[in-house]
């Protein structure tokens, strides 16, 4: 349930969060369209970073449990340590994934922050 919350909180969106507004709903009929991908899409990124941190945390409590009951035992020493070596790797390399994309965006795209978002039906093809 708190992970739920803490999802909703972070922007999974709805396919048509306002039947009135035709824009910005992806079906048509109540049958979806290509336009529901990047809804899909957007909410498999929400999730997975969600469970990734939620991951990390996990492997880092263990770790740390694990080091402060091993009384001492040098190879229960080891394997915490491992764990929590790992969780903290784990940790850097999401960042660093993170802010690559970020500094992708700001210098190629002009930090509109598009290159976070598929927008398939927000182009004119008119143009």
């Amino acid at each position: 349930m708190l992970l739920s919350f803490f999802v909703q909180a972070q922007g999974i969106r709805e396919w048509c969060p306002d039947p009135a507004d035709v824009a910005n709903c992806c079906t048509v009929n109540g049958v979806p369209t290509l336009k529901c991908l990047e809804i899909v899409f957007g909410n498999i990124l929400t999730l997975s970073s969600a469970f990734i941190v939620l991951v990390l945390f996990i492997m880092l409590t263990v770790g740390g449990f694990n080091y402060l009951t091993s009384f001492g035992n040098p190879e229960k020493i080891k394997k915490a340590q491992g764990t929590m070596k790992y969780a903290v790797i784990g940790l850097v390399i999401f960042v660093c994934a993170y802010l690559i994309l970020k500094i992708i965006d700001v210098l190629f795209l002009g930090g509109t922050g598009s290159l976070f978002e598929l927008n398939l039906g927000s182009q004119d093809m008119n143009q």
